[in-house]
């Protein structure tokens, strides 16, 4: 497919980063359909992440799961998805009408993963999404994790402004998250980042902040960052199921002496957070003790 894939913002910032010329080539590998072999990898997935913008505006990261068989492609244009986020998610209520998605599927146990974005009408206890982007991501920074279902019922959420202590511990111990986007027409996205425990770094309770590593320069979500800077953040306790749920705003450092500090950051990324979600046990999903990557950097030492 032709590099027109890309919106204003991806090829400003593509041309930014000086990898224009591979960003026009690794877009060929987006597609508006779903290939044969990938109609098997989404039959057997047991979680699906989507990004979308809520009522108010803000964007959020959702997990939905599910037993082998929830995600089906219904023809190569449609995927059938049996089942919405946990009670008191901040999408669950969205999702009950027509809303632009971004989506990942995630395999972490064979380190695989599936970009399907379009739009979405509710269809039941689920959704049915109309896709007009699909492509594959390589395994870089990708954990390795075996997962187990542990049916649960989710608690109530609980909300605030700011990241508490005991969540902002998670936070700096993550090795995973995911991040939901938008470009400025309201098409939205979903991507999955990794790296060594301690790659996201808690500056305050309010200002995160991560590096950028090398990737496939396509740069959806930087571009994405480049013509709004409304952004969602989701991390999982891989223990227990509980989802922490950010939202607010992030910027694209390209300053060098920002990224010297975080070792294998080609740029930095700075989060803002406006509000907070966690719901303990919203997640059936338990998960194995990871595999790290060994595409990922060492991070950067703090006081």
């Amino acid at each position: 497919m032709a590099v027109d894939v890309y919106h204003e913002g991806e090829r400003t910032v593509q041309l930014r980063a000086g990898l224009h010329r591979q960003g026009e080539s690794v877009s060929r590998i987006v597609r508006s359909a779903i290939p044969a072999v990938a109609r098997d990898f989404l039959a057997g997935q047991m979680m699906l992440v989507l990004g979308a913008a809520d009522a108010q505006g803000r964007m959020w990261a959702s997990p939905v799961s599910g037993r082998p068989g929830f995600l089906r492609a219904e023809s190569d244009t449609v995927l059938a998805v049996s089942g919405l986020p946990a009670p008191g998610d901040p999408l669950r209520a969205r999702l009950g009408t027509p809303a632009p998605v971004g989506t990942v599927a995630v395999d972490f146990a064979t380190r695989r993963r599936m970009r399907l974005n379009g739009r979405s009408v509710p269809d039941g206890d689920g959704a049915r999404i109309t896709l007009d982007q699909v492509y594959a991501n390589c395994p870089k920074h990708m954990q390795q994790r075996q997962p187990c279902w542990r049916p649960a019922t989710p608690a109530p959420e609980e909300t605030w402004a700011q990241l508490p202590a005991h969540l902002q511990s998670l936070v700096a111990g993550a090795d995973t998250f995911f991040i939901a986007t938008t470009d400025r027409d309201g098409h939205a996205d979903a991507s999955h980042r990794g790296g060594n425990p301690g790659f996201v770094q808690v500056l305050s309770p309010t200002r995160l902040r991560w590096p950028d590593y090398t990737g496939n320069a396509m740069f959806n979500t930087l571009g994405n960052l480049e013509v709004d800077a409304r952004a969602g953040l989701l991390f999982l306790d891989w223990d227990t199921g509980t989802t922490v749920q950010l939202t607010g705003t992030a910027r694209t450092d390209w300053d060098p002496a920002a990224a010297a500090i975080l070792p294998g950051a080609q740029r930095v990324v700075e989060f803002t957070v406006t509000s907070v979600v966690e719901i303990a046990h919203a997640s059936p999903l338990r998960w194995s003790a990871p595999q790290l990557s060994r595409s990922n950097p060492p991070v950067a030492l703090t006081c």
